[in-house]
């Protein structure tokens, strides 16, 4: 058995996590090509940042065991999943978000990825770019490839495969799943 050393404060936020709802969240649902995608994202004020937590399931998956199961995260600056056209999912949901005006790999929605294992994502992360208050009302996308962190304006991460809206939870309780997603 591995001994694995906490910090006092880590062991604290992470055993209030079950007590505690979130500041806001993203229920994530896939385009019309991937409709079977769904998960959610919470956000959770922590230490003058945000602690995300994201699980998604039915992710696509690659039948080769050495394929790629990475997918490009991101918080975009629009406010909507819907599409303005038929061309592109998702095409309302605009650029990654930046308020700083920083080059890609340092916008602010720039988020860790999502690795998928048989088509499930469990992530779990701590940022300072910014707190639950400041994306409410943006979106959370989940691209088909990974982000290459080079490529500019935003990765080269291929089609947007997922969406969701990030809300306040206002009545700051736990957010019930939509019908056929629990």
């Amino acid at each position: 058995m591995i001994e694995i050393q906490m910090s006092h404060d880590l062991r604290n936020i992470l055993g209030q996590l079950s007590d505690t709802p979130p500041e806001a969240y993203a229920i994530i649902r896939g385009g019309s090509d991937y409709p079977d995608i769904w998960g959610v994202m919470y956000l959770y004020p922590c230490w003058g940042g945000t602690l995300v937590l994201t699980e998604v399931q039915a992710l696509p998956q690659d039948t080769d065991p050495c394929g790629i199961h990475i997918h490009g995260f991101h918080i975009h600056e629009g406010k909507s999943c819907n599409s303005s056209d038929d061309q592109e999912a998702f095409s309302n949901t605009g650029q990654h978000w930046n308020p700083d005006n920083c080059p890609h790999p340092s916008h602010a929605g720039d988020l860790p990825p999502l690795f998928g294992s048989c088509g499930y994502a469990l992530s779990i992360f701590y940022t300072r770019q910014f707190v639950p208050d400041e994306v409410i009302g943006r979106t959370v996308v989940i691209h088909m490839m990974p982000d290459d962190f080079k490529t500019q304006p935003s990765g080269d991460s291929g089609e947007k495969i997922a969406c969701g809206e990030i809300c306040a939870n206002e009545k700051a309780q736990y957010i019930p799943l939509p019908a056929g997603m629990e």
